[in-house]
């Protein structure tokens, strides 16, 4: 074997063994703001006034080829080959994050809505495995493997949240606004990441059809995500858009079945000086089941909890898999309205 042959062999092999990847996202390396799922059903029913606490375990077990791979490691090392070689990567990231978010609803109306204040944050394991296989190389022939894994402990990135809701009857609307503060654990030359290494804004808008007499409800979430540009890698993504819904049946008043899903695509190509990959936009759809649970906590609170998961296909740029979400809500109980007092006159005989 040629030294030239061996130098680009050592180059792509360390391509397959060196790339980074994040759960069920999209952009950089396989890396998005937005996690897809996040909204669902009674995504845009109101919400009680007062201090409510929200958290959710967040588990995905995702896989991606060699595009997605290969554009990692070729942004991060500027790599340009010519090897007639058959690369072949399988990268696995089965991370588990518990998200917890307080927030709160005020009583006062604005614009004629219900305004609420959230901020999400999380804290979790991401475990990033890979393994690559290098066939072909040439009139000799070669085959040349090897893997590398990482794992990592940390705090995801903090994503504040407001949003404006309106009800009337059966019908309600929801505006929203967040972000991303790019505080959490990343390294652009570390294998697993729990944060995403820049800013972003998302905003969209959220439709609820709830009808409390039948049990019937659906709901759909469209939003759009601007990426700031990495300043570690001079990489920008492109806007996304993310499209989540939810159609259920409450059975009784408490308990609740029926399905959801996202569309996740990405709409403009990345940029930057650090992008040396093209256009690079993603895609991916999911669908599964979903369960929940409405119960009392005291007087003041109740609770709700929901399970649902998603299975993901039609998948392209990003990794992909399933994933799945268990949810607990604690907030104010709805005060039922009590008739006022009346006095009756008393009579003196």
């Amino acid at each position: 074997m040629s030294v030239a042959m061996r130098t680009s062999v050592g180059i792509l092999l360390s391509c397959a063994l060196t790339v980074g990847a994040r759960p069920a996202a999209a952009d950089e390396g396989g890396v998005s703001f937005w996690i897809p799922g996040f909204f669902g059903s009674l995504s845009a029913t109101p919400l009680q006034p007062g201090w409510s606490f929200t958290t959710f375990f967040y588990h995905t077990s995702v896989r991606a080829g060699a595009d997605v791979a290969f554009a990692r490691q070729v942004h991060r090392g500027n790599i340009n080959v010519n090897l007639p070689a058959n690369l072949d990567i399988s990268l696995k990231a089965p991370p588990s994050i518990q998200f917890f978010a307080p927030s709160y609803t005020f009583a006062t109306p604005v614009l004629g809505g219900q305004v609420s204040a959230f901020l999400l944050a999380g804290y979790g394991r991401d475990e990033t495995s890979v393994s690559g296989t290098l066939t072909g190389g040439g009139p000799l022939g070669l085959t040349v493997s090897g893997g590398r894994s990482d794992t990592l402990w940390g705090f995801t990135d903090l994503i504040p949240m407001v949003t404006l809701r309106w009800n009337k009857g059966v019908d309600n609307w929801m505006v929203y606004i967040t972000g991303d503060i790019p505080v959490g654990a990343y390294d652009p030359n570390r294998l697993a990441n729990l944060g995403i290494g820049h800013g972003a804004i998302d905003v969209g808008g959220a439709y609820s059809y709830f009808d409390p007499k039948t049990g019937h409800e659906m709901s759909a979430a469209l939003g759009f995500t601007y990426n700031f540009e990495n300043p570690d890698t001079n990489y920008k993504n492109g806007i996304d858009m993310h499209l989540d819904w939810g159609i259920s049946q409450f059975l009784t008043k408490e308990w609740q079945l029926g399905f959801v899903g996202y569309l996740y695509d990405q709409i403009s190509c990345d940029s930057g000086s650090g992008d040396r990959v093209g256009c690079f936009e993603s895609r991916v759809i999911g669908v599964g089941p979903q369960v929940g649970h409405i119960f009392k906590i005291s007087d003041d609170y109740q609770g709700y909890v929901n399970l649902k998961g998603y299975k993901e296909f039609d998948a392209a740029h990003r990794p992909d898999g399933w994933n799945v979400w268990a949810t607990l809500v604690i907030s104010p109980a709805a005060q039922e309205q009590k008739p006022p007092e009346t006095k009756r006159p008393r009579f003196v005989k």
